[in-house]
């Protein structure tokens, strides 16, 4: 089971832009990367009105994994945006606590 949930951390695209939102250079991404919920959330919609309309019983399950991602870009947005206001408070403090240790020398 551990390998299987490897493999799709290693290869997913939608956990491939998750993870790389949760570097620190990727933070500033989190909540622009939100945006790609809206188009999963009208791919879910689009599939849906397509099953309404005949088709096999079988999309559903991409309609469920439409909606997943949507789910997943939706919370990671706002944890992302705490990640990043987190880092930016410690490194202003090291900033300025550099600053008054470099003036006192």
């Amino acid at each position: 089971m551990s390998r299987i949930y490897a493999f799709f951390q290693r290869t997913m695209p939608t956990n491939l832009i998750i993870r790389a939102t949760h570097t620190r250079r990727g933070l500033k991404w989190g909540v622009p990367a939100m945006l790609l919920a809206v188009v999963y959330v009208v791919i879910a919609a689009a599939l849906a009105q397509w099953i309404a309309d005949g088709a096999p019983g079988w999309i559903n399950l991409i309609v469920l994994v439409c909606l997943w991602n949507a789910l997943k870009f939706v919370v990671n947005g706002p944890i992302t945006l705490t990640r990043l206001l987190r880092r930016r408070a410690v490194e202003g403090r090291a900033q300025r606590a550099t600053m008054t240790t470099g003036a006192r020398a």
